[in-house]
Parts: C-alpha cells; structure tokens; sequence
C-alpha cells in the first residue's frame, strides 16, 4: 500500500473547508474530517467532500457500548469513506461489533482503533487513566487485540510504528498523526516526529494538520510532507 499524507481538515465553517480544498486545484489529497467539521456540517459534508473525489479518512473514535458502536457504524458505512475509527479502549467485542457493521454494509473503508492520543503523556496515562503499564506495552497490547478483533491497523505515534509492526506484522497499518516540520510548533501534541522520521520508523500513513493548513501555502507544505514522508532519512 501507498505511503500517503492525510490532511487533518479541523475547519471552524464549511465554506473555509471547501475553500482550502480548492486551493489544491486538480490535486485531491486525502484527507481526515473529524469531529470539529462532522459535527458542523453533518454526513452531507462527507458527501460532498466525496464527490469531489477526495478519500476520506472519518475520524470519529467511536467508544461506546457494542451494540451502539454497531448501530453507529452502519449508518457511517452508508457514507463511503476510506477509514473509520474506534477507541481500542472500548474492548475487543466492541471493535468486533464496528467490524461486523463494516462487513454487513459491505463497506471497504479500512477499520483503525485508536491506542493512546498523541496528546497523552505517559505521565498522564499512568496519573490519570491509571494505565500502570509504560506507553509502549500500552500501545502493543492494544494493537494486538486490535488485530484480534479484526482492524486492518491502529492510530498511534510515529514513536510506536515500529513495535506494533513487530506485534502484528507489516501489513498491519499505522496511521500516525502528531507529525510537524523540522522546527515547527508542537501544539497540544505530546509524541511528535517530522514527516521523514515517521518514513523511517515505518509509518503506513501520516496525519498532518496545522503544518498545513496553517501554512503561508498550503500546497507547497503538502508536497514538502509527501516528499519527505517518501523519502525519510531525515
């Protein structure tokens, strides 16, 4: 599969999302409609963005009981994007429940459960969620029920890439956001690397938001990050 950059799209207004879409001309980039533009502009923003011939990453991190997660995931498989999501927290059935609706519906959208936020310290993990396991046996342990419960990959950090891929193999995909530039702000985000260390430590995707969206040009920021997403050795 692909080495591919997805654009995580958090716009305030439809129109400003619809605008940065344009301003790629020809090019269709993939890109991550999360909660901030679902919820705004509801399924027909997913369709639209679908129509213009973008895949679509619906980053919704359903965590519920299984039988809502199903009936939930039914209605997103009517939808025709590309991945969906699921907190890996929420238990093998209930990961096995969102699959079993991927299935039913026939959807080919890839299935991904979340590990730990890349906004998660492990301080906070052990302080907080009262997760008394390190970051990294978190992550693995979560991916491998993951894989058991029938996900084509997880969300985690670049920095944990590679141990998943030694739990579950290479074909098990990591999308990995908390990706900025060389130098570049790091937000909220706790686990960062730059787009060619994530190549490096085997990234099947990677997620970019502000690095793009908030740049002078955008496009330019978008073909920076494919070409060292390609490339690595950074």
């Amino acid at each position: 599969m692909k080495r591919e950059v997805i654009i995580a799209c958090d716009f305030e207004s439809r129109d400003q999302l619809l605008g940065f879409l344009d301003s790629f001309g020809e090019v269709k980039p993939f890109v991550k409609i999360g909660m901030e533009v679902f919820y705004g502009g509801g399924p027909e923003i997913v369709r639209q963005i679908k129509t213009r011939g973008h895949k679509i990453f619906l980053d919704l991190k359903l965590h519920d009981i299984p039988n809502t997660v199903h009936k939930s995931m039914l209605q997103l498989a009517e939808l025709d994007v590309d991945m969906v999501n699921v907190h890996a927290a929420g238990s093998i059935e209930m990961m096995r429940a969102a699959r079993r609706a991927l299935d039913e519906r026939g959807s080919k959208a890839l299935l991904l459960a979340v590990t730990q936020l890349t906004s998660t310290s492990e301080e906070v993990m052990k302080k907080e969620l009262w997760i008394d396991h390190s970051m990294a046996d978190t992550v693995k342990h979560y991916a491998q029920n993951a894989m058991e419960a029938g996900c084509d990959g997880v969300v985690c950090s670049p920095l944990e890439s590679a141990l998943v891929h030694e739990a579950c193999g290479s074909d098990f995909l990591t999308v990995t956001p908390g990706i900025r530039f060389a130098g570049g702000d790091r937000g909220d985000q706790k686990r960062v690397t730059t787009p060619a260390m994530a190549h490096d430590l085997g990234s099947s995707f990677i997620v970019v938001g502000r690095a793009i969206t908030a740049a002078a040009d955008p496009v330019k920021a978008y073909e920076r990050a494919s070409r060292e997403f390609e490339e690595g050795k950074q």
